[in-house]
């Protein structure tokens, strides 16, 4: 079974940077992505990556050039540095993973879910 643990979440400042890591085990898997839901909202996506081969990525609008995500294979692990933090950014941020041949943003496509890790970001 596959399992996905982040870790990173904290408060922060407007204008700070953090950085958001996901470790991946117990089994094999296409695409990852992140995905955040703050206080009364629904849970949106924010960015993706593909697994395995050449790396391809896709963002939300609301996150690009601000955020990146990466991966490290030989960690297991899915990154989401995140610069320029503002109020809006304030979420519940989670790992998803799936098996599709195709990256995408829907959350109701990913199979697999972390437990989510908080961000704060202050004024």
């Amino acid at each position: 079974q596959v399992r996905l643990v982040e870790s990173g979440g904290g408060l922060v400042q407007f204008g700070d940077s953090l950085r958001l890591s996901c470790t991946v085990s117990g089994g094999a898997i296409r695409n990852m992505a992140w995905f955040r839901q703050a206080p009364g909202k629904e849970r949106e996506f924010v960015a993706a990556i593909t697994w395995l081969g050449l790396p391809r990525t896709d963002y939300a609008d609301a996150v690009k050039a601000r955020f990146t995500i990466s991966r490290d294979n030989v960690k297991n692990t899915l990154n989401l540095q995140m610069n320029s933090l503002n109020l809006e950014d304030t979420a519940v941020y989670y790992c998803a993973g799936n098996r599709m041949y195709s990256l995408t943003r829907a959350s109701a496509e990913f199979s697999y879910w972390g437990q989510g890790t908080q961000v704060t970001v202050s004024s």
